[in-house]
């Protein structure tokens, strides 16, 4: 592709297209549409599919039957819409389905403000679904990250067999911004794993050293078993407590003992600095250049811009803070990641700075919040 301009949502479709997802499914709504949008002159001349629900409920589950065929799939929503992907979150989790959803977050609660954005998903996105179990969700900061993090999100979808959500946001995915996305460092596609040996066919057994059962799709050769429900191995329902223990124990290890793959971060340490700003997202843009204001007057701060939300990448976090006593975390919200710094860096000082009030956070704010 020819540099050019490029939304973070678009910057989104096109990495999809690259990733070789040929099914979208999804609900207009704003600030997501953009993506839905450039998917239709993507996906059908490429033989893709990209279908337009009658809700966003229906988008999930359309998602959840592609995928299950053996396709990649993506969807994306914003606001009340991640709401109602609740239910399927839960259903992608538990029965190991890969997927990317996107959550072009705005501000809320509820119908909120359509056209202003914010961080205001960021725990609902890691406990919103039942069970409690855990996904990957990635951050970008802008349209370039959109493109490189969804390549990751659909890698990591196919690597551990789960959903995996892009949090961006209105002010990300609707910004248009110079871009050459050919020359990007991109990882090499990855594709979901068929299972291994010659044994009978089990849709839910791992071997020795891998916690990631085989794939094999629906509707071929192979009778392969489904289901929301508690299951063994065999993809059978089970009430049996070992079965139904093991399972969840396996689901929860295989990503968070990995975190270290795919723990996405940008840093700037500096070695005399006594404060470091942790932030994410759109915010990012802010306090890098409240960091090069406060350099310039004489007061060094280190930064690290968490790219990977969750799991929460605590030995990173662990080892970038160490050697400063203040930690301040700044986000679109009224504070909901500032909670997982407090509860990793119990010997620092944490603050939070943010705001939840439809405006970006400004690098003179982020300067008042390390100088106060």
């Amino acid at each position: 592709m020819k540099p050019g301009l490029f939304e973070g949502n678009e910057a989104v479709a096109y990495a999809a297209y690259h990733a070789g997802c040929r099914f979208f499914a999804g609900y207009p709504i704003t600030p997501a549409t953009s993506i839905f949008n450039t998917l239709l002159n993507l996906l059908p001349p490429a033989g893709g599919t990209v279908l337009q629900a009658e809700d966003e409920i229906a988008a999930m589950g359309c998602c959840i039957g592609a995928s299950m065929a053996g396709l990649k799939v993506m969807t994306a929503t914003s606001g009340p819409g991640i709401s109602l992907y609740s239910e399927h979150i839960s259903f992608a989790v538990g029965s190991e389905i890969p997927m990317v959803i996107v959550n072009v977050q705005r501000l809320g609660p509820s119908t909120g403000s359509a056209t202003k954005g914010a961080d205001g998903d960021i725990q609902f996105m890691r406990w919103g679904n039942s069970g409690g179990l855990p996904l990957i969700v990635l951050a970008p900061t802008d349209a370039a990250d959109c493109f490189v993090l969804t390549l990751h999100a659909f890698n990591l979808a196919e690597t551990y067999r789960c959903p995996v959500i892009l949090a961006s946001n209105k002010e990300i995915g609707m910004t248009r911004e110079s871009l050459d996305l050919g020359s990007l460092k991109q990882p090499e596609i990855i594709n979901r794993s068929r299972p291994a040996g010659e044994q009978v066919f089990l849709p839910f057994r791992t071997f020795a050293g891998k916690d990631v059962p085989g794939f094999m799709p629906i509707g071929g050769d192979t009778l392969v078993r489904q289901t929301s429900s508690t299951h063994g191995i065999d993809g059978y329902i089970t009430t049996d407590p070992n079965e139904i223990g093991a399972m969840a124990a396996r689901m929860k290890r295989k990503i968070e003992s990995d975190i270290a793959q795919f723990a996405f971060a940008e840093e700037k340490i500096e070695a005399e600095a006594d404060t470091l700003i942790l932030t994410y997202g759109v915010t990012a843009r802010a306090a890098k250049a409240a960091c090069r204001e406060l350099k310039a007057e004489g007061r060094p701060v280190s930064l690290l811009v968490l790219k990977t939300l969750w799991p929460v990448p605590e030995h990173l976090i662990c080892q970038k803070a160490e050697g400063t006593k203040r930690v301040i975390v700044t986000e679109m919200n009224l504070g909901q990641y500032v909670r997982e710094i407090e509860r990793v860096l119990r010997d620092k000082k944490v603050e939070f700075s943010g705001q939840m009030d439809g405006r970006l956070i400004s690098p003179a704010q982020i300067k008042e919040a390390v100088n106060g």
